[in-house]
């Protein structure tokens, strides 16, 4: 008997009985998948998302706080944004954009080792204010940059 065709039925086999047992139920990825807080991402305010993804949206501004973000964005579509917190015990880092549909852009829950730093990208449909919010001992702390979106580069 030919071996590739061995390798072939034995194959389509194995990924046949992993299929059948996926959709069986028997092999779920229950340890990777992440805790999804669907009222904060559906908020259409910030205060309702601040207070459905962390508990509550009172918040005080904060100099410990580095918020980077450029203050003209030519392409709101992908937006760096970099928050370095030195507030000890920082626990949470979120990133509010007032001016979204979706206020609520991003949080990252922290573990006691992890340094205080997030950098990702993010979607600013118009011209709104960036908001950090750090969530250390049970309390939030804020601050916040303006970012001026452009249509083209063009300064609109």
């Amino acid at each position: 008997m030919n071996q590739n065709r061995r390798i072939l039925l034995k194959s389509t086999l194995t990924a046949g009985a992993t299929g059948l047992a996926i959709s069986a139920g028997l092999l779920t990825p229950k340890s990777v998948l992440a805790a999804w807080p669907k009222a904060a991402f559906e908020a259409k305010d910030a205060n309702t998302a601040l207070k459905a993804a962390l508990g509550s949206s009172n918040v005080i501004e904060s100099k410990d706080i580095k918020l980077k973000a450029p203050k003209i964005a030519e392409n709101g579509a992908s937006v760096t944004v970099t928050v370095t917190s030195k507030i000890v015990n920082t626990e949470s880092i979120s990133i509010i954009i007032a001016e979204n549909n979706m206020p609520l852009a991003a949080t990252f829950n922290l573990s006691k080792t992890t340094k205080g730093t997030v950098t990702t990208r993010v979607k600013i449909g118009k011209s709104s204010d960036v908001t950090a919010v750090v969530k250390a001992e049970g309390k939030l702390y804020s601050t916040s940059r303006n970012v001026k979106v452009t249509i083209g580069g063009c300064g609109g």
